[in-house]
Order: structure tokens, then C-alpha cells, then sequence
């Protein structure tokens, strides 16, 4: 139920966030043609991880589940907010991530564990979520993983 309450919540922000604060242009790029890409590749991976969850590419957003597809990450609320506190590791500050940190991780304490582990794995890793991941859809992901200790 929790679950549910918080993705409904996450649903409904992500619109005014896409609208009023991403400034970045949306990729000019057909979902269909990223699993045209080659196996492997940065593109590819991301036409994968978009195929198999059912999810459609969201305008000015693609840059989200680039991350999901270099940190390995799923799509559970638990996740999702481990990856926000991955990239918080990872240097990134942004008024969504906050929001997603301070009104996630009260309903998951359990999961605070969880949470500091992809902190500090953030840490590790060299800084990357500034990067403009549409020049790179050619890119191997190991290749990316790699360079930046991902």
C-alpha cells in the first residue's frame, strides 16, 4: 500500500518537475530504434530497460533510466530511492532528488541500510550524472561502468 501512495505521489510531481525545472532538451530519438543499436551499447540497454518495464521514453527525463541502466538498479519505490541516494553520493543535487530522499525514507527505515550502502557506492564512483548521455547511446555500458567505477 505504502508503495502504491508513494509511486502516486512520484507520478504526479514528475509532470511539474519535467515542465518547470529540466531545462535540457528532449532527446530527438525514436524508442523503437534504441534496440537497433548494438548489443551492449548504452542505447541499446536503454531501449532494453524501457522494452522490458513497459515504460515509454518521457520527454527531458531520459537521463533517469540512463542511470537505472549503468547502476543496475530496478524500479521498486525501495530502488528508486536507492539510486537517489546513489547519485547524491555521486555529487548530484537537485530539488527532485531531495524531495524523493526526505519523503521516501521515512516509510522505508527498514531499508536505511540500503540506502547508505548506494551513498557510499555513489561515492566510489567517479562523478557521471552530468554527462550528456545522448552523445554517448553508442558507448558500451561496461565500457562507461568502467571508466567511471560504476
Amino acid at each position: 500500500m505504502k508503495d502504491q501512495i508513494i509511486e502516486k505521489i512520484y507520478e504526479y510531481s514528475k509532470q511539474p518537475y519535467q515542465k518547470y525545472f529540466k531545462k535540457n532538451k528532449p532527446w530527438e530519438i525514436d524508442q523503437t530504434a534504441l534496440l537497433h543499436y548494438p548489443e551492449g551499447s548504452l542505447g541499446f540497454g536503454l531501449g532494453n530497460f524501457l522494452s522490458e518495464n513497459h515504460f515509454d521514453m518521457q520527454p527531458k527525463l531520459e537521463d533517469h533510466d540512463i542511470i537505472h541502466v549503468l547502476t543496475n538498479t530496478g524500479i521498486s519505490v525501495r530502488e528508486e530511492i536507492g539510486m537517489q541516494y546513489y547519485l547524491w553520493g555521486n555529487g548530484k543535487k537537485s530539488l527532485y532528488l531531495i524531495l524523493v530522499i526526505a519523503s521516501g525514507t521515512p516509510f522505508y527505515l527498514k531499508e536505511i541500510n540500503y540506502f547508505m550502502q548506494q551513498y557510499k557506492r555513489g561515492k566510489k564512483a567517479l562523478p557521471f550524472h552530468y554527462l550528456d548521455f545522448s552523445k554517448m547511446l553508442f558507448t558500451p555500458i561496461h565500457t562507461i561502468q568502467k571508466t567511471f567505477n560504476i
